[in-house]
């Protein structure tokens, strides 16, 4: 190859472009490493930024193993998951300089304090080696009809592998519950007016009730009950104003004024949302009576003009095409499903970040 005046540096930049691309992993699996040596709890614990030592012997590792734990720490600041100043300090005649590092806006979200929503599970979860590992069918799911690339890696749908595999069921749980706590908080704040004048809801799909509950705690006045399927409820008290049954939604789904769909629809197919949407419109009233559903869901490209939005919007849609055949949806898509559902009319409320409120009624 010959290289014309200014090609290499162009052909130099393709290649640190690639490289940032093919390494790009590092990223995530270095804050799992993180969250797993408990950093983030260790540093808003201490009240103030850390040193590189105090950070060493907080976490207990081998001090021999300090220029690791630096180096790994010099990433995660360059990415802006923790944040790093600078002081000098006296040590004997002479002046150093020694690094603290602390949390930003991002790691804070991974404290586990009890006061504010935490989403470590989440991070635990979606970083875990059953969810990883089937990215390495990826190429060959698309060469198969119907089957996803989760099917491929471990002979089983998602939903049957969770119901076989305890650790893998309380896990995931535990991270739909991080999600929901984060979201609800805002939701609740922001979109009040969503549940005015609704007397009972049933959140379709709610696992171990967390959403149930912010809206039961939320909204005294109204009746929540939790449907999923038997395994996933099997061990949910019917308390706090919140009621629990078991069940599939694309049989049956119990009377209310409203259905409650948080993340539940990008899981499956067009024809198997128009189903599960068919058997919501059973479920509720007219509008004239307040029959709604409410649906929180990614509307792809709602935020235009952000790319860290819209860039996490494609990756969650990649993801559900991975694992379950499932997708991430535009405008246009949605309308579609809900016409061929039978409903009349939806209104979208982009107020939640990566996913939007979506109210539609029949």
């Amino acid at each position: 190859m010959v290289l014309e005046e200014g090609g290499s540096s162009e052909l130099l930049q393709a290649q640190a472009h690639l490289y940032n691309q093919l390494f790009s992993f590092i990223n995530p699996m270095s804050l799992k490493c993180a969250v797993e040596l408990g950093i983030p709890d260790v540093i808003h614990n201490h009240g103030e930024p850390m040193s590189l030592s105090d950070l060493v012997s907080a976490i207990h590792i081998p001090v021999s193993k300090t220029h690791q734990l630096h180096r790994l720490l010099r990433l995660l600041v360059h990415t802006g998951m923790f944040s790093l100043s600078v002081e000098k300090h006296r040590d004997g005649e002479t002046d150093k300089m020694e690094e603290f590092y602390d949390l930003t806006p991002s790691s804070r979200l991974l404290v586990k304090d009890g006061t504010t929503e935490c989403l470590s599970p989440f991070l635990l979860m979606m970083l875990d080696s059953s969810l990883i590992n089937p990215w390495h069918f990826f190429s060959e799911s698309l060469k198969k009809e119907g089957t996803a690339s989760f099917e491929l890696c471990h002979g089983l749908t998602p939903w049957e592998y969770a119901s076989r595999c305890p650790e893998f069921n309380d896990n995931f749980n535990q991270a739909m519950s991080s999600d929901t706590q984060f979201l609800m908080s805002t939701l609740v704040a922001k979109c009040a007016h969503v549940f005015d004048g609704l007397n009972s809801l049933v959140d379709v799909g709610g696992g171990t009730g967390a959403a149930a509950r912010a809206l039961a705690e939320a909204f005294p006045n109204l009746e929540v009950t939790v449907l999923d399927l038997p395994h996933v409820v099997a061990h949910l008290p019917n308390d706090s104003g919140v009621y629990v049954t078991g069940g599939d939604m694309f049989q049956w789904i119990p009377q209310a004024n409203a259905v409650f769909l948080k993340w539940i629809l990008h899981d499956w197919s067009d024809d198997e949302c128009i189903r599960i949407l068919q058997k919501c419109r059973e479920a509720i009233p007219s509008k004239e009576k307040g029959g709604k559903v409410i649906i929180l869901e990614v509307v792809v490209n709602s935020n235009r003009g952000d790319h860290k939005f819209t860039e996490a919007q494609f990756f969650f849609d990649l993801m559900m095409c991975a694992l379950v055949n499932g997708k991430e949806r535009g405008e246009d898509e949605w309308k579609k499903l809900f016409e061929n559902a039978g409903f009349s009319h939806y209104k979208i409320t982009p107020i939640l970040g990566l996913r939007s409120v979506i109210e539609v009624f029949p």
